[in-house]
């Protein structure tokens, strides 16, 4: 009987930016329209028996009902950035690995610093070690005197080969890991660049491999494109536990850190840090950041409550009415969805029975992004206040999305806007309808309005609320 011939080869070609893997060269990829992304990999052996094979090893542990499997409470492990371990969950887990994300000066060294920074004081029998591809020992010294990261238990290095990470890993045995960043490290038994699609992948599960074998927490920094997802292949955020994005805008000192993905703790928190001269400060209440503070109520100002994440967060919204300059009358947003904007004008110039043939411009305070549609009542009442002259009071935050139709619809955590309206001092609160029977109990003094259209919310604002002009 002739031997079967030897299985062949299979060149693979992948793409850089999303991983998508293709039998042969193509110039654009299929999967996320890059051009000149794909290049080859190392060819893949076929496995033989793949088809005929139809039995299977030995498990290592017998598979056992769900009922059965008691879960232990996961110990954590506090880095004394407060801010940092409410994103996290409640602190760091043993071995767990953190990719941060956020585009080129925003802030992620800075971050980390103060995070290396905390974490050394807390354990002062271990140390923590950072590790930069991409500063130099000294550049990253001067920014922690400038910030006070300079706690003595903080080693820092510079490497880019991945065996000298890994050696200076066996030295220390530090209690706390950081890598600046993952892109710029490169391993000397994988062939390419730095950065390049199989060194990242190669590099992170070296990283992820010896964080879990050593039970060591380990803070990746991942580059990121334009679009501000992680820079490299898509499955750099399935290899880690965590995924963190920071957050920010360069015309304000607002920062913000996002959790995308998280195995121990809620996907969906959003903490706040100010950039200042010294670093950055932790915000542990940011709702004085994006309202205006007066005595006196100015009209074309509206308090929504939006929620992002887990937080609900009252945001002012502004809006202003003029002359208009030219025959098209100009429309001006920032900070809201200007094609929303768009819609809610017409929406409230239907019902009020007003005429936007003038200059309409639309502004959140603090440079805040709102996307929630919770936020369309204070829209609407905002323009509707511009063009007539009438404050609304400054005990006064609305809540509601507003349809076409001009109803206004039920909106998620409904109860959780309205304690955090009532703790701020708001006394009257605007509603979409089946808000009492979410909110069975309010504080003293606090009281919600249930409106189903918008028209009958802006007579009953009127009702209350004086004209200024």
């Amino acid at each position: 009987m002739a031997a079967r011939p030897a299985p062949k080869e299979r060149p693979v070609h992948r793409c850089a930016e999303c991983g998508a893997s293709f039998g042969k060269w193509l110039g654009q990829c299929p999967q996320c329209q890059a051009w000149g992304s794909i290049t080859e990999s190392a060819a893949v052996r076929a496995l033989p028996g793949l088809r005929t094979a139809g039995t299977g090893s030995a498990p290592t542990r017998p598979a056992r009902p769900v009922s059965e499997v008691v879960a232990d409470r996961v110990p954590r492990q506090l880095t004394g950035l407060a801010e940092f371990d409410r994103v996290l969950g409640g602190g760091l887990v043993a071995g767990q690995v953190v990719l941060l994300a956020g585009e080129p000066g925003v802030g992620k060294s800075t971050l980390l610093g103060a995070v290396a920074h905390a974490m050394a004081l807390r354990n002062t029998s271990s140390t923590v070690l950072y590790v930069s591809g991409e500063e130099s020992v000294e550049q990253i010294s001067v920014r922690a005197r400038r910030t006070g990261a300079v706690a003595p238990g903080i080693l820092l290095a510079d490497e880019t080969d991945l065996g000298s990470l890994l050696g200076h890993v066996e030295a220390h045995d530090p209690c706390l890991l950081i890598v600046d960043s993952v892109q710029a490290m490169a391993s000397a038994s994988v062939e390419g660049r730095a950065g390049g699609m199989s060194q990242v992948q190669e590099v992170t599960q070296v990283l992820v491999r010896i964080a879990k074998s050593r039970r060591m927490p380990l803070l990746l920094i991942g580059q990121s494109t334009r679009e501000n997802a992680v820079a490299g292949p898509r499955a750099l955020e399935h290899m880690v536990d965590t995924v963190l994005t920071f957050e920010g805008d360069k015309h304000t000192a607002l920062r913000m850190l996002r959790a995308v993905k998280n195995r121990y703790g809620p996907a969906d928190e959003v903490v706040c840090f100010e950039q200042a001269d010294d670093g950055l400060r932790e915000v542990p209440d940011p709702s004085d950041l994006f309202r205006s503070h007066r005595e006196v109520p100015v009209a074309g100002t509206a308090v929504a409550v939006a929620v992002d994440g887990r937080r609900a967060v009252p945001a002012e919204v502004q809006a202003l009415v003029a002359e208009a300059t030219s025959a098209n009358p100009r429309r001006g947003v920032n900070g809201l969805d200007a094609s929303r904007v768009a819609m809610l004008l017409a929406v409230t110039e239907r019902d009020a029975g007003l005429r936007f043939d003038r200059d309409v411009f639309v502004a959140t305070v603090g440079g805040a992004k709102l996307s929630d549609p919770a936020c369309d009542l204070a829209i609407c009442t905002a323009l509707a206040g511009a063009m007539t002259g009438a404050a609304v009071p400054a005990d006064v935050a609305v809540i509601g999305e507003v349809a076409l139709s001009g109803d206004i619809r039920p909106v998620a955590q409904v109860a959780v806007r309205v304690a955090e309206a009532a703790r701020l001092g708001y006394r009257r609160i605007l509603v979409p309808p089946g808000t009492l029977r979410k909110v069975p109990t309010l504080p003293a003094g606090v009281s919600l309005h249930e409106l189903e259209h918008l028209r009958k919310a802006l007579e009953a604002l009127a009702r209350y609320v004086p004209s200024s002009r």
